[in-house]
């Protein structure tokens, strides 16, 4: 494998991991109103792949936030209990959108790497014609 698939590689592992970060995120920013929801959490591991070491990103085991839910009084919903109080959630959409944030971010570097690398194979092909 060349250095220039190498570099392809690794960014569209990068790619495909932010990916998953961010529809995990944006199932927390859906059911931060859904009683009883627990915010998920991702995290991304190294796998080496070939003979040359390259370390890809994955993305690791989707975990369940274990922070305490949200206690809400409001007698007149129905999954009250007699006191009146019911499970929310524990996502805080504040947090949600910052991590969002950051997954559009590193998105966006691991494309522009990908395509930098793209073009300096084409630029490298394109001198070895001549």
């Amino acid at each position: 494998m060349s250095d220039f698939s190498n570099a392809l590689s690794v960014s569209s592992s990068g790619l495909r991991a932010q990916a998953a970060r961010l529809r995990h995120l944006s199932e927390n920013i859906s059911n931060a109103d859904t009683p009883g929801y627990r915010r998920k959490t991702i995290s991304f591991q190294t796998e080496m792949t070939g003979r040359e070491g390259v370390a890809n990103v994955v993305p690791g085991r989707v975990r369940l936030d274990k922070t305490e839910l949200e206690i809400i009084h409001d007698p007149t919903h129905p999954l009250s209990d007699s006191s009146g109080h019911y499970d929310g959630s524990n996502v805080n959409l504040l947090i949600e959108l910052a991590d969002a944030r950051e997954a559009q971010r590193s998105y966006e570097a691991n494309l522009k790497v990908f395509e930098q690398t793209r073009k300096m194979s084409s630029g490298l092909m394109d001198l070895l014609r001549r």
